[in-house]
């Protein structure tokens, strides 16, 4: 009977790239509940993305249009057939409001994280790295900063940008500035903090002793090291960001609806419908909004669970003891056999 040999680690094939990507490379290690959270988020993130998308293709009319080929939508029209989720108080259609309003989100979602994660991330690798009065001043402000709330900072940018009355890149700059100036000191300080771990390493040293730059260094060697834990707070982040976006609308600040398809905007007109017994002009924008918050929500409290040591759940190994004990039991009987 011929013996079957383990395959060395050595020899395995190592997984493609894509699979050390860092949502997937979180989705083969999680299980049971943690797994069901993150492929939930990830199917509402993905489905919210692709609408975005191909929001001018999947839309049956603009996001401003207030006539068809038979005339004027009418205002309040119950879902039909030709406005399968009604019109608005405004006369739009409720369908391509939402769906142009997913482009909306995203386009905040790209451009907030984008300069959050730059300058955050920048300034925590400076601070860090160099210390000293620099670092000093930087921490005191970003501390400061937190005294502020974001929707109030996001106000104030909206009225200075544009008056109050935003066009499309107006208001998506107003909503993404008021949250990048909240978000990048929390990306300062996991980036500053992680810094000052890896900038004490052995290799670091090495890398002065050989006569590396400073700047070498510092991007080459300490900041490839000190930016794992950037997708979890990105994910958080992002849903903030629609949050934010909604608050601007809903409060008059945010962008006109001539410019562009915004939910918060939406569910601000929406508001005398619901005392009047109209329900389809609030609930399709309102449940747009708790969709999308919901499914990067859940990516981020995976993401969170599964890199704390605490939380992680442990994988059930792929052959029980009970199991292995069952399945020697033939070639151990067949040796005695051999042996006696």
């Amino acid at each position: 009977m011929t013996a079957t040999t383990p395959t060395p680690a050595s020899a395995r094939v190592r997984p493609r790239w894509w699979r050390r990507l860092p949502v997937l490379q979180q989705l083969q290690q999680s299980v049971g509940l943690q797994r069901g959270m993150l492929l939930t988020g990830l199917v509402i993130t993905t489905i919210f993305v692709i609408v975005a998308i191909l929001a001018p293709l999947l839309a049956p009319y603009g996001y401003n249009q207030l006539r068809g080929p038979d005339g004027l939508f009418g205002a309040q029209q119950p879902p039909s057939s030709d406005h399968l989720l009604g019109t608005t108080v405004g006369g739009y259609d409720v369908l391509s409001r939402v769906l142009w309003g997913a482009q909306t989100a995203l386009l905040v979602i790209i451009v907030a994280i984008v300069l959050s994660v730059f300058l955050g991330v920048a300034l925590g690798l400076l601070t860090g790295y160099l210390g000293g009065w620099f670092d000093r001043i930087t921490i005191v402000i970003a501390d400061a900063i937190y005294a502020f709330p974001s929707l109030l900072l996001a106000i104030v940018a909206a009225i200075v940008i544009s008056g109050g009355q935003s066009s499309l890149w107006g208001g998506i700059l107003a909503a993404a500035i008021s949250i990048t100036v909240v978000f990048i000191p929390q990306y300062l300080r996991v980036v500053r903090a992680e810094v000052l771990r890896v900038k004490s390493e052995a290799f670091v040293e090495s890398a002065k002793v050989v006569g590396a730059s400073t700047g070498r260094i510092m991007f080459r060697h300490v900041l490839r090291n000190s930016t794992r834990t950037l997708p979890l707070i990105v994910t958080l982040n992002s849903s903030e960001a629609i949050l934010t976006l909604a608050g601007l609308g809903f409060l008059g600040f945010g962008i006109e609806p001539s410019a562009a398809a915004e939910w918060g905007y939406d569910l601000n007109k929406s508001l005398s419908d619901v005392t009047s017994g109209i329900w389809w002009t609030s609930i399709f924008p309102g449940l747009a909004i708790v969709l999308v918050v919901l499914g990067i929500t859940l990516i981020g409290e995976s993401l969170n669970d599964l890199a704390d040591p605490r939380l992680r759940a442990r994988r059930k190994p792929a052959v029980t003891p009970a199991q292995a004990v069952a399945a020697a039991e033939p070639a151990a009987r067949e040796e005695l056999g051999d042996v006696q």
